[in-house]
């Protein structure tokens, strides 16, 4: 035998490397999550309650690990971190009040609160792991088929459904029996906004477009009465981490800024919303717009640019307590070991029977009243919220706990959660569809449902189902036109695609 001689590699491939990268992945936001986690527990150090705020900081972290799949859809993180955050606001606000969660003015249950429903969002991600933990490996082809769009198509399609919304909500339909159904459809946009994100953070192509959609979706939601502009901060973020976008210098950055702005709008929107919202609608208990836009943006205009006009550290306070929801599921705690519901389970039966009675075939079917219901479970005065043309809801934990106590209201939360992850499985496992889209799909089921603590049981049982069922429909008849259209190549000529199955 004759030894073959070994052929020398280049010296310059001796001293290369493989390039090393981070990308904004799950296993990323462990560590964001883990270092966040520690800090927070030194903080708690000089709360009232230190181990409350040290098990709720390291909270995110443990969610993120029992939800960080390769394939779980980025709208399962959205909703617990969401919702994560509306119950650990209220350990944070023990820090300006100078005492302890059940020290407060709602009485001791708050902790009790507190614990329930950080307990709950736990079971929620257990839910989605137990769901959507084994969703196949999409192919490259699939995961990568947005990036082959034009970004001015994005674009053309956003404005298409711009377009349908607007005259769904001028075209008087949105009323009566077609108003759920109708409703769900307006939720196109979302998913509109989601795929340019995430085509131009992808290609790098359309950032001067996505600018522009960005300030005019930021402008239009406060053109509303209900802080709209927050969901195109939310989308953005999400799209970064659906592409799993290279993490930067100037990544960390921009996110700090994104974040910042984000929470000084909402903060300039506490301070300003009461007198905007009778300027808007003309009465103290109506969400019907009348003021023209020319006279709402030139309100919020003029208190944008003289900013002491606003009381920051009074709006700022006034953001915490409106978004920690843990002292109404503390109110209904003590009402309930007082005075116990004569029904059993009386939450759940008048959520399915609201939900099993479509009002396109009930027409008469009364309409949903949350304040009522805050009223007969947490024994509280709505009439703020009334003046303010919005209702209060207790939530659906709360609910949750008013039918089944604890730990029983736990087993309610996982069924729910299974509902949501069963619906989102659907979706996610649509062969015919390109990846991004099946996300946005699924961002858009979570956003119009369980996307907040505050959502009442009826509302979220109905939205789920409704909206489910609107796209079942657009994807069998709506998104294969839309796609051969998307996937025309630049010069506009048709071409057959064959897309991968996975």
């Amino acid at each position: 035998m004759r030894a073959t001689r070994r052929q020398q590699a280049p010296l310059g491939a001796k001293l290369a490397r493989p390039e090393r990268f981070t990308t904004l992945s799950y296993g990323f936001l462990e560590q964001v999550f883990l270092f966040m986690g520690v800090g927070l527990f030194v903080l708690g150090l000089f709360s009232k309650d230190p181990v409350a705020f040290a098990v709720g900081g390291m909270t995110p972290y443990a969610m993120v690990r029992i939800v960080g799949r390769p394939n779980m859809p980025v709208a399962v993180v959205y909703m617990l971190l969401w919702q994560w955050a509306q119950v650990f606001a209220r350990a944070i606000q023990t820090l300006p009040d100078g005492e302890a969660l059940g020290g407060g003015i709602f009485g001791p249950n708050v902790e009790r609160a507190y614990w329930y429903m950080l307990s709950s969002v736990v079971v929620l991600a257990i839910a989605m792991r137990v769901t959507l933990g084994t969703l196949p490996e999409p192919t490259p082809q699939a995961r990568s088929w947005h990036a082959r769009w034009q970004p001015r198509d994005l674009i053309s399609v956003y404005v298409a459904t711009l377009a349908l919304a607007v005259l769904l909500r001028f075209s008087g339909l949105m009323s009566g029996a077609l108003e759920q159904p109708l409703t769900a459809v307006l939720h196109l946009k979302s998913l509109a906004l989601f795929l340019l994100f995430a085509n131009v953070l992808t290609t790098g192509r359309g950032g001067g477009f996505m600018t522009w959609v960005v300030l005019f979706e930021v402008v239009n939601g406060f053109a509303g009465i209900l802080a709209d502009f927050k969901s195109v901060f939310f989308f953005l973020a999400l799209a970064a981490l659906a592409v799993r976008i290279r993490w930067t210098v100037t990544m960390g950055i921009g996110s700090v800024v994104w974040g910042t702005v984000l929470i000084f709008l909402a903060v300039f929107w506490t301070g300003v919303k009461m007198e905007y919202r009778q300027l808007a609608t003309g009465s103290e208990e109506s969400q019907a717009v009348t003021a023209s836009l020319s006279d709402r943006l030139g309100y919020l205009g003029s208190r944008a640019v003289s900013p002491s006009s606003v009381d920051w550290g009074e709006s700022g306070y006034l953001l915490l307590i409106r978004f920690a929801y843990v002292d109404i599921t503390g109110s209904v705690i003590t009402v309930q070991e007082a005075s116990p519901e004569p029904q059993a389970m009386r939450q759940w039966s008048d959520a399915l029977a609201h939900v099993l009675q479509p009002r396109f075939l009930f027409p008469g079917k009364a309409a949903l009243s949350d304040s009522d219901v805050y009223v007969r479970l947490a024994k509280g005065d709505p009439t703020e919220e009334v003046r303010a043309g919005t209702s209060i809801s207790v939530g659906y934990i709360g609910e949750n706990y008013a039918d089944l106590g604890f730990p029983g209201m736990l087993l309610g939360i996982m069924v729910i959660g299974l509902g949501v992850g069963l619906v989102c499985r659907y979706f996610m496992t649509r062969k015919n569809l390109p990846w991004m889209v099946r996300e946005g799909t699924v961002l858009v089921i979570i956003y119009s449902s369980v996307n907040t603590v505050e959502a009442s049981l009826p509302k979220l049982l109905g939205a789920i189902i409704m909206v489910s069922i609107v796209f079942i429909v657009i994807v069998r008849f709506g998104y294969p036109r839309v796609l051969q259209w998307l996937d025309r190549p630049a010069g506009g000529a048709r071409r057959v695609v064959r897309r991968a199955q996975t």
